[in-house]
């Protein structure tokens, strides 16, 4: 007996939220996709308004070109495009969007509504769509360009619209996909607003001007241009200074034909070009156009048009890292010019037999001092002898002292009060090895500290090797774990207060995270958009500019932040003692060694990292005469 057929054609509604599972993410998905357009559109100034992070409205306004009643209706149907219209345009692809997705993947999971006209229009288009539903069209009068809204996204998906992180996280991810796009094209205006609160306001103008506007005007000084031309691409844009690369990722931009990708291996390629000028672990800023024939490429990957293929990738390394190198070079090659120095004085000069000879010195300015009187010189001159004279009292021996001393020196060297005498030794390797080997407090056990990296202890089985920094790592965990949930981290206050300059990404997560930066120790105020002022840091960190602690601490919360199988608290701890682990890698004292063994012991678990790797490797008797043996 036969079976029906069980293979159907799904409806448009369920496929746009299949696709939507790609193309909208999060509302920072819609943020990209929309601001894409509105660009495209020839946009000269274009508006965005969040609310609630974007997961009650996005609001995009611009003065672009605009639509007809038809293309409004027709661009939130799927695979709908203004873009391509044969397969050859897809390897000559200039614009940002192409596939005809995001519309209709946005309708599908949210209520949308438009309003657009065209600069010739008389009036324009009001539609509104509910979950790829219509539910109104007419015409209305509006201003020429493009308004749209997106209200209650995944109002749909529940599952997805739970998903969504806090509104700190998913505002800093509209704030990355904003300054991406806004980077891209800084002769366009942009302007955000989060909540009626303005965020940022880019007036038009050149890459440099949208730079220091995007991240602050201390930017102006810290930038190195960079420009390479060859027939096979073109790179220009700006990059950091060696000095100014900081501890966090996040202000490397690519940009290829004004399309923002991900490339790793091209990152690599501008850390090789810094190599020897940047401490390891730092990260350099950089802004960095290609600009290459569409043919060259394929950027149809993946729907969020990030990744790019070349059909030379090692072509494109090596220029790359070509004119970064050549950037740094010719900034490290040029020595600062200080305009209060006297040139004069830096280059001897051979003087001719024809120069006239030099003016001659000018007579020193006495003080006012050396003009008076010898009697009052010489009066001066006593006081200042008494005043010396009072300095001193107290310390004079007396007569009964100084008689003592002398029938000391007269006496024998026998009858006199024996001083031990204090051995000279000559340095050597043999020497600095023996001052390394440390007897314990009971006299059997010998503690070794080898390389700055382990600790060696003799133990009845054997020998008993400790991973410095490993135990440092499980301390510090339990530390910070303890502070995390008791809230008390020691705090030290700050004579001066320093203030700490951070992207609005970073200001977004420090808002998130606020109560468990502070029960780490640290004790700070917002100041401005982007800065903070710090009073204190955590007692127990090792000396380090402010700046740095918290790139650094903020480095390890983005970290902590893609782990989602540990809680905050424990994620935010194991972070953060794997990070600050490694400055305890230093010549330790016999009290420090056995401070951090009895630290050790006392933890929940003294033989592993809270990643699961050891700390304590046993060398037994045997084991040690089986190496000799073989």
């Amino acid at each position: 007996m036969t079976t029906s057929n069980v293979i159907q054609l799904l409806p448009d509604s369920i496929a746009n939220q299949i696709a939507a599972g790609e193309v909208v993410q999060r509302p920072a998905s819609v943020v990209k996709e929309l601001l894409e357009n509105a660009v495209d559109a020839n946009a000269h100034n274009i508006q965005v308004i969040i609310r609630d992070a974007g997961k009650t409205l996005i609001q995009i306004i611009d003065d672009g070109d605009g639509m007809s009643e038809t293309d409004a209706r027709m661009c939130f149907e799927r695979h709908a495009t203004s873009k391509i219209k044969t397969s050859d345009d897809l390897f000559r692809i200039r614009t940002m969007g192409f596939r005809g997705e995001a519309l209709a993947s946005i309708a599908a999971v949210a209520q949308v509504e438009i309003r657009t006209r065209r600069a010739d229009d008389e009036i324009g288009t009001l539609i509104r769509i509910e979950g790829s539903d219509v539910k109104l069209q007419e015409s209305v009068a509006t201003l020429p360009g493009t308004n749209l809204l997106v209200k209650n996204l995944f109002f749909n998906v529940p599952a997805r619209r739970n998903f969504l992180k806090s509104n700190s996280v998913e505002m800093r991810h509209i704030l990355d996909e904003f300054q991406r796009v806004a980077l891209a094209h800084p002769e366009v205006g942009f302007s955000l607003y989060h909540n009626d609160v303005e965020i940022f306001n880019l007036y038009p103008g050149k890459l440099v001007r949208r730079i220091v506007d995007m991240f602050g005007k201390n930017y102006r000084e810290q930038l190195a241009f960079c420009q390479e031309e060859t027939s096979y691409i073109s790179v220009r844009g700006y990059i950091g200074k060696p000095e100014f690369a900081r501890k966090t990722r996040g202000e490397q931009f690519f940009f290829v034909n004004e399309r923002y990708i991900k490339h790793s291996y091209l990152h690599h390629a501008i850390i090789s070009a810094y190599d020897g000028t940047i401490p390891e672990g730092s990260h350099p800023f950089y802004v960095l156009f290609i600009e290459i024939d569409p043919s060259h490429i394929d950027i149809n990957i993946h729907p969020t048009k990030t990744e790019i293929k070349f059909d030379d990738e090692r072509s494109v390394y090596a220029i790359i890292m070509a004119a970064v190198k050549k950037a740094v070079g010719v900034y490290n090659m040029t020595p600062p010019i200080d305009f209060e120095d006297n040139v004069n004085f830096l280059v001897p000069r051979i003087p001719s037999k024809n120069a006239p000879a030099p003016p001659p010195a000018p007579r020193p300015v006495q003080p006012d001092w050396a003009a008076q009187p010898k009697e009052q010189g010489a009066e001066r001159q006593r006081n200042n002898l008494t005043n010396w004279n009072k300095l001193f009292e107290g310390l004079k021996s007396t007569p009964e002292e100084e008689q003592q001393a002398a029938i000391e020196l007269d006496s024998p060297v026998s009858s006199r009060p024996s001083y031990k005498q204090q051995a000279m030794t000559v340095a050597s390797k043999v020497n600095r090895l023996a001052s390394e080997a440390i007897s314990a407090p009971d006299g059997d056990a010998v503690l070794f500290q080898l390389h700055n990296r382990y600790i060696l202890s003799q133990v009845k089985e054997g020998i008993m090797l400790i991973d410095q920094k490993a135990a440092y790592e499980r301390i510090l965990y339990e530390r910070y774990r303890q502070m995390l949930t008791k809230r008390n981290g020691a705090c030290q206050q700050l004579l001066f207060p320093k203030t700490v300059r951070l992207s609005p990404s970073d200001m977004q997560l420090v808002a998130d995270t606020r109560n468990e930066i502070r029960s780490l120790g640290f004790e700070f105020d917002e100041i401005g958009p982007n800065e903070l002022i710090v009073r204190g840091i955590p007692a127990d960190l090792p000396d380090e500019s402010e700046q740095d602690l918290f790139e650094e601490l903020i480095e390890q919360l983005k970290q902590s932040y893609s782990d989602l199988k540990l809680d905050k608290p424990d994620s935010l701890s194991r972070s953060l003692a794997r990070r600050f682990s490694a400055r305890y890698a230093v010549k330790l004292s016999l009290l420090e060694i056995n401070t951090l063994i009895d630290q050790l012991f006392a933890s929940s678990d003294p033989n592993r990292t809270p990643g699961g790797d050891p700390i304590i490797v046993m060398l037994t008797l045997d084991k040690l005469n089986a190496l000799f043996k073989g």
